[in-house]
C-alpha cells in the first residue's frame, strides 16, 4: 500500500455503532495466578446491579493474569480472615484469596477487605474504602486495583478509562459518537455525536480531556475536549492534514502532523500560545507522532525509506533512527511506560497484525492472533494492550497481555468499534 493511500486511509475510515460494549473472554494465559474472591457479606440494602465481589472477580479475571474460582466450587464462604482455613484452599489448589464485607451507611457503601497468601497463611493486605451507593463499579475497581498491586507489585489500570468511536446508520443516517467508558465497556457514556468522522482520540495526562480530530467542518482540525463541561476548543484548522495529536507529559503541548507546509510533517504545539514548532523537515511523510516514556524522544511513522515504517528521535530536531525493519509495512508507534516495548501496526502476508520490537535486543515478535488490526494503545501500567480488528464481519476492540498470552473483545452490542484510547492512571 502507497503511504499516500494508507494516510488517507487512516484519515477517512469509518464503519458501524453502539453505545455500551460487551465483553468476551477470548484465551487465558497458561501462567494464570489461581485466586478466590470469595462474595462479599453484606450488612444493610445494597443498590441494584452487579456485585462488588463479581465484578473484582471479572476485573482480575479480565487482566489475563489472573484464573479465578467460581464460588460454586468454593468449600466455605468466610468473609473475615480469623475464618480462612488455608488448607481448605490450597486443597482446592488457590494461591490467593480475597475476603470482605459491605455496609451501607445512609448513602454511603463502606467496604472492608483482605487478601491472604495461602501458601504462607499471611494476610499481605487489609484495608476499608468506601463510595456513595451510585458508584458501587468505581469502589470494586479500587479494590481490584490494590488486590492486583498487592500481587504484581505494579499499579492496577481497572479504575482507568477507555475513549473510542462508534459509527452507526448508513448514508445520510450515519453517525459518528466518541464514547468514553470503563475498561470493561460499561457505562458509557456518549461525549460527541457528529455526521462526520471522529478519529484519533488521546488522553491528556491527567485524564480530564480528550484531544481529536473531527471533520465536522468538512475539512480535518483538531479539538481540544474538557469532559466535564464537555467544553471544546479548536485549537489546529490550519489548511491541509490536521492530524494525530497527542498529548506531552505536562500536559501543556501537542504533537500533531500538519501539512499547512505543503508536505505531512510533525509539529509540536502550545496550547496556551497555539505556537507551534516543526520537528521533523523531510520530503517523505511523517506522521503518527508518540512520546517515548520519559517524553523526550519520539517515535513516529515515515515513508523516507520508501515504505511506512517507524523512526525514533531522540530529541526534537535530532536525526531519525529506524526502528522497524522485519516488514514493508509499520505504522502507528505507541510506546510503553518504561521504555523497553514500542508496538505497532505490522503487515505480513497481507494481514495486519500488532507487534512489538524490544527497544534494547531490536527482537521483533507479533503479538496478536487476529489478521485486521489497527489502532493499538498501550494501558498505563505497559501490562495489557488494546487494538481495534475485524471479528465477524464487524470492527471490535480487542485487550491483550503486552506479551500476547491473554485477551479479551469487547464488541459493540450492534455495529462497529473502533480508535481506541486508554486512559491514564488518575487516583
Amino acid at each position: 500500500m502507497l503511504l499516500t493511500g494508507w494516510l488517507a486511509a487512516m484519515m477517512l475510515s469509518a464503519g458501524n455503532a453502539s453505545a455500551e460494549l460487551l465483553i468476551r473472554i477470548t484465551e487465558g494465559a497458561n501462567s494464570a495466578i489461581p485466586v478466590s474472591v470469595v462474595p462479599f457479606a453484606e450488612s444493610g440494602a445494597m443498590p441494584p446491579g452487579d456485585k462488588v465481589s463479581s465484578i473484582v472477580q471479572g476485573d482480575l479475571t479480565m487482566s489475563g493474569e489472573f484464573r479465578t474460582l467460581e464460588p460454586s466450587k468454593m468449600l466455605s464462604l468466610p468473609s473475615k480472615g480469623s475464618d480462612v482455613y488455608f488448607r481448605d484452599w490450597r486443597m482446592l489448589g488457590q494461591r490467593y484469596v480475597l475476603v470482605g464485607e459491605l455496609t451501607r451507611s445512609g448513602d454511603r457503601v463502606h467496604a472492608r477487605y483482605e487478601l491472604f497468601d495461602v501458601n504462607q497463611e499471611k494476610r499481605i493486605l487489609g484495608e476499608t474504602a468506601a463510595a456513595g451507593v451510585g458508584s458501587v463499579r468505581t469502589l470494586a475497581h479500587h479494590i481490584s486495583d490494590r488486590i492486583y498491586e498487592a500481587i504484581t507489585g505494579e499499579p492496577g489500570v481497572f479504575s482507568t478509562k477507555l475513549a473510542y468511536v462508534t459509527v452507526s446508520g448508513e448514508g445520510d443516517q450515519m453517525r459518528y459518537r466518541l464514547q468514553v467508558s470503563d475498561v470493561d465497556g460499561k457505562r458509557a457514556k456518549i461525549r460527541l455525536e457528529s455526521r462526520e468522522p471522529i478519529l484519533s482520540p488521546a488522553w491528556s495526562p491527567d485524564g480530564k480531556k480528550l484531544a481529536y480530530v473531527s471533520f465536522e467542518t468538512g475539512k480535518p482540525a483538531i479539538y481540544v475536549h474538557e469532559l466535564s463541561s464537555g467544553q471544546r476548543d479548536k485549537v489546529a484548522d490550519f489548511s491541509g492534514l490536521n492530524s494525530a495529536p497527542a498529548w506531552s507529559e505536562d500536559g501543556q503541548s501537542l504533537l500533531m502532523t500538519l501539512s499547512r507546509d505543503g508536505n505531512a510533517e510533525i509539529y509540536q504545539m502550545d496550547l496556551a500560545s497555539r505556537k507551534t514548532t516543526k520537528l521533523t523537515n523531510h520530503w517523505a511523510i511523517d506522521t503518527e507522532p508518540a512520546w517515548d516514556y520519559a517524553n523526550k524522544g519520539i517515535y513516529f511513522t515515515s515513508d523516507r525509506s520508501g515504505g511506512p515504517q517507524i523512526y525514533f528521535m531522540e530529541r526534537p530536531g535530532a536525526e531519525p533512527r529506524r526502528i522497524t525493519f522485519g516488514s514493508r509495512y509499520n505504522a502507528r508507534p505507541r510506546p510503553d511506560n518504561k521504555g523497553e516495548y514500542v508496538y505497532y501496526v505490522h503487515q505480513r502476508d497481507r494481514a495486519f497484525h500488532i507487534a512489538r520490537t524490544n527497544l534494547k535486543t531490536g527482537d521483533e515478535s507479533i503479538i496478536t492472533r487476529t489478521e485486521s488490526d489497527e489502532s493499538p494503545s498501550v494501558s498505563p501500567n505497559g501490562r495489557l494492550l488494546i487494538y481495534a480488528t475485524g471479528q465477524n464481519g464487524a470492527s471490535v476492540l480487542t485487550v491483550v497481555s503486552a506479551d500476547g498470552g491473554a485477551a479479551y473483545s469487547l464488541p459493540a452490542a450492534d455495529g462497529d468499534v473502533r480508535e481506541p484510547a486508554w486512559g491514564p492512571i488518575t487516583r
